[in-house]
């Protein structure tokens, strides 16, 4: 296939720009319908009068629908949407991109999906499914999944399927609570997973930054070394990556700790843990949870995290993590070479 697609890239190179335009409009119809005209020139940076063109020729195909609201996918179209990702896939050479940072991050596997989540917010749909999926594709019975918290691990949940016929799975959220958003908290979303695969599910009712003196009384309570007995032996876990400065904003570090995190070298964020561009934890934050001597024991790490500001964060969290699973886009992975070039 890849021959073949090269083959049309030199001869008749405006069909294959034809062919990914009406892809992408397909796509941003599928992810904000219903959705005006507009609307949908302005999220695709085009003139309204190329979006009508292909308007038109969609409807033409029974792809969309138009009606007051606005236009809506069909099923014809959604099943269209679905079938073309492999073929975007090869189209844009993402296959070859997987494998050389599979290679440079000695990761175990690397996904990608097209897109910058920094320029197109869609793209966490897709990050969302393709990390649901694969999800779906390791979790056994006797499963332990254990999930952090964030907007991008609740979109692989969003995206979840049913999954039915599996034994005895136990969701576990991997650390304390951060933020006040309880949509996007480790509880939450540990809750709703489990409702998704059959399973059961525990909590973890504790905020993070606790003092040390809180933290070790709390952590001698029966439930609390219940549920953390179960953390340490889960089989599969599942969290996002952040920067470095933006994540201690947020679990609200002092200005004078983030100067100091700077003077360390920290660019990634992951589980609580600060990592500098060689991989090495150059601090953590207080919190009852996953600790990063217990990450090396977990069967398979999956890290969602995309766009391309995300390049050194991810590069500083995943660097030779032979059990990790990379779920990014474009825009970070064309940056990640970059990097390492």
């Amino acid at each position: 296939m890849e021959e073949v697609l090269k083959l049309q890239q030199k001869i008749v190179p405006e069909i294959v720009e034809l062919f990914e335009k009406r892809y992408n409009i397909l796509r941003t119809i599928y992810y904000n319908q219903p959705i005006g005209r507009r609307v949908l020139a302005n999220n695709l940076g085009i003139g309204e009068r190329i979006v009508r063109t292909e308007i038109n020729f969609l409807k033409s195909q029974n792809f969309i629908e138009i009606s007051t609201p606005g236009m809506t996918i069909t099923d014809e179209g959604e099943e269209i949407i679905d079938k073309l990702k492999d073929f975007i896939h090869h189209l844009r050479g993402l296959s070859e991109i997987e494998k050389f940072l599979k290679e440079s991050l000695k990761l175990r596997n690397v996904i990608i999906v097209p897109g910058d989540l920094n320029e197109d917010s869609t793209v966490i749909n897709e990050l969302g499914r393709a990390a649901s999926n694969y999800l779906k594709s390791v979790v056994k019975d006797n499963s332990i999944i254990a999930i952090t918290g964030g907007s991008t691990v609740k979109e692989v949940i969003d995206n979840m399927p049913k999954v039915a016929g599996l034994k005895d799975i136990l969701v576990v959220p991997a650390r304390g609570g951060m933020g006040k958003n309880v949509e996007t908290q480790a509880n939450t979303l540990a809750a709703k997973l489990a409702n998704k695969v059959e399973g059961n599910y525990k909590l973890l009712h504790v905020p993070d930054n606790l003092s040390d003196k809180a933290m070790s009384t709390i952590i001698k309570e029966t439930d609390i070394q219940d549920i953390l007995s179960n953390i340490y032996n889960a089989n599969i876990l599942i969290y996002g990556v952040g920067r470095a400065e933006l994540m201690a904003e947020r679990r609200g570090l002092s200005e004078e700790e983030i100067d100091e995190l700077k003077d360390k070298g920290a660019v990634g964020e992951a589980f609580g843990y600060y990592f500098n561009k060689e991989g090495k934890i150059v601090h953590s934050t207080p919190s009852i949870g996953i600790r990063n001597e217990e990450i090396g024991k977990i069967e398979t790490l999956i890290a969602v995290a995309g766009g391309k500001s995300k390049a050194k964060a991810i590069i500083a969290t995943q660097l030779n993590n032979p059990n990790g699973v990379l779920i990014t886009d474009e825009g970070a992975a064309r940056e990640l070479i970059n990097l390492f070039k």
